[in-house]
């Protein structure tokens, strides 16, 4: 299959500037085109996973991929889908957090041989600009009331835009010519939230270069229940294993929702599409081995095959396996692995021996561990018989946890059906 059919039947396309122009140039020979990603943390997350995906696609193709990191545009912010302004980051922290996202990048792009992808970051040609300079030479194209127009700027207006926000269409738009000038960029894609920013670059390119660029952006990804992909109670679900655990990474794409798993597996897996279809079409109770499937794959694809190997047999030494042979639940090859020791892969929480031989309140360390928010809300879900230690329901709120509930060296907290703590001794 050509591959901006590919990414048309795998849901990554919502907008083209140029709809006859754009496809023919995917589906032909290889082009070069570029995603930007600001450093504004020292690791990417769930909600950068689909246009990652859709550069690996695009590079099997043939097509060279840039990756461009912000060093220069975070210390600026992006208005878009924000409410209010970015925490304003020091340069030093951005200069780490671009480092981290680099080689996070680097795990899923090709950086040799053919179509091999390029890592750049747009300090490089922002930083030493002059600002008289780029008012004359770049912000005379721009319009002040066509800028207004634009959504990402139209729902700031009501909360309050700063200056400093005004300006980074176009700064986004001059990466595109600095990309098209010296690496024969020709397309750009983004989130939908990133249409303005994309046509203001293309805009711009033919302004200045006298080339047309293109752009494309991907659908905002939502869940069933309308809310943002990737979010959880305790926040965004990150790809550094330090911040989001292996075990937790697996457990948040098992436990998606029904109505979203062909969708996800789609998007981030890359089984064919006819066993997407296959899968995402299963009903309950069959459907939870399309989400394990889903798990499996995306954790996979971040982490690693042992790594997904581990959480998944963590995750089934507690909840039974989808199979009875309790093989790997891939789709195109399962492999079977030896099941031993997997609770040492779930999430660990440290408490010195001192502390544990005088006994600590369980409603603490529920809360100190991360399972529950705080004492309080330990306190109610203690009272609606959610908490358990060693798979059993903890109904005493006064109790103290001790030595005597180590079993095998570990005490093991559970939350609910699904979250678990490991307590080992530090």
């Amino acid at each position: 299959m050509k591959t901006y059919d590919l990414l048309k039947e795998r849901g990554f396309v919502y907008q083209l500037t140029d709809e006859k122009e754009l496809p023919e140039r995917i589906n032909g020979k290889g082009v070069t085109f570029y995603v930007g990603f600001d450093p504004t943390g020292d690791s990417l997350h769930i909600g950068h996973l689909l246009p990652i995906m859709a550069m690996r696609w695009l590079q099997k193709g043939g097509h060279s991929p840039i990756a461009l990191v912000g060093g220069a545009t975070a210390q600026v912010g992006d208005p878009s889908g924000k409410t209010e302004m970015r925490k304003m980051l020091t340069k030093e922290e951005i200069e780490s957090n671009t480092d981290k996202i680099k080689e996070q990048l680097s795990s899923f792009l090709n950086f040799t041989g053919d179509a091999k992808a390029m890592l750049v970051n747009n300090i490089d040609w922002l930083g030493d600009i002059k600002y008289i300079d780029f008012l004359r030479d770049v912000g005379k194209y721009f319009s002040i009331n066509k800028m207004l127009t634009t959504e990402s700027v139209k729902n700031r207006l009501e909360t309050g835009l700063s200056f400093i926000e005004f300006n980074y269409t176009l700064l986004q738009a001059y990466d595109f010519v600095e990309l098209m000038r010296n690496n024969d960029c020709e397309f750009q894609m983004g989130g939908q939230d990133q249409w303005g920013n994309i046509v203001a670059g293309t805009d711009l390119t033919r302004r200045i270069l006298g080339r047309q660029g293109y752009g494309m952006t991907f659908p905002l990804l939502l869940n069933s229940s309308g809310q943002k992909f990737g979010k959880t109670v305790a926040g965004a679900v990150w790809l550094d294993p330090n911040k989001t655990s292996f075990y937790e990474y697996y457990q948040f794409w098992r436990n998606c929702d029904d109505a979203d798993i062909k969708k996800l597996l789609g998007y981030f897996t890359e089984l064919p599409m006819d066993e997407v279809s296959r899968l995402g079409s299963l009903t309950s109770p069959d459907i939870n081995r399309a989400k394990e499937i889903l798990a499996y794959e995306a954790t996979k694809m971040v982490h690693g095959k042992e790594p997904a190997e581990k959480a998944y047999l963590a995750a089934t030494a507690k909840f039974g396996f989808a199979d009875k042979d309790g093989k790997i639940p891939t789709s195109s090859q399962i492999t079977k692995i030896k099941k031993n020791d997997v609770t040492g892969d779930l999430p660990s929480f440290e408490v010195s021996p001192e502390e544990l031989a005088k006994g600590i309140w369980v409603i603490k360390l529920f809360a100190d561990c991360g399972l529950c928010k705080s004492n309080g809300d330990a306190r109610r879900m203690l009272k609606q018989g959610a908490l358990y230690i060693n798979d059993e329901r903890v109904s005493d709120i006064s109790y103290e946890i001790s030595e005597k509930d180590m079993l095998d060296k570990e005490i093991l907290l559970r939350f609910g059906k699904k979250k678990y703590k490991r307590i080992i001794l530090s």
